[in-house]
């Protein structure tokens, strides 16, 4: 696996966004945790758009979080969450690219690049 994507890029690309669906184009191999996924499950407004959401994910990894990955965002949300206004599910996705040493494609380097550095990448 080369990186994950966030949820707001995965938006991006379901709906047609040109700048996300040339990037994408170009990428193999990515994955998403399992936050990402039920981001984007419950913002579907139906069920066909459910089931579109899951056809399209189907083509992501699905990386699981370890206990590890919850005591690094329970120590990094209690640093960063003043300070930064990092919220709980930031922390925890940000939690598998810390452990992994990948990339995140997100467009909130606001809230990323204080956890996970130049690991938080902006991919368009």
């Amino acid at each position: 696996m080369v990186g994950f994507v966030d949820t707001a890029v995965i938006i991006d690309i379901l709906r047609g966004y040109s700048p996300a669906t040339e990037w994408i184009k170009h990428q193999t191999h990515l994955g998403i945790c399992p936050l990402v996924y039920m981001e984007l499950m419950k913002g579907a407004k139906n069920k066909q758009k459910q089931k579109t959401a899951k056809q399209f994910l189907a083509y992501y990894e699905l990386v699981h979080l370890t206990s590890q990955d919850f005591e690094w965002a329970m120590q990094y949300h209690a640093i960063y969450s003043l300070s930064h206004g990092v919220g709980i599910i930031d922390t925890l996705i940000a939690s598998v690219n810390a452990r992994l040493k990948l990339p995140l494609y997100t467009h909130n380097l606001k809230h990323f690049t204080p956890l996970l550095g130049d690991l938080a990448q902006k991919p368009y």
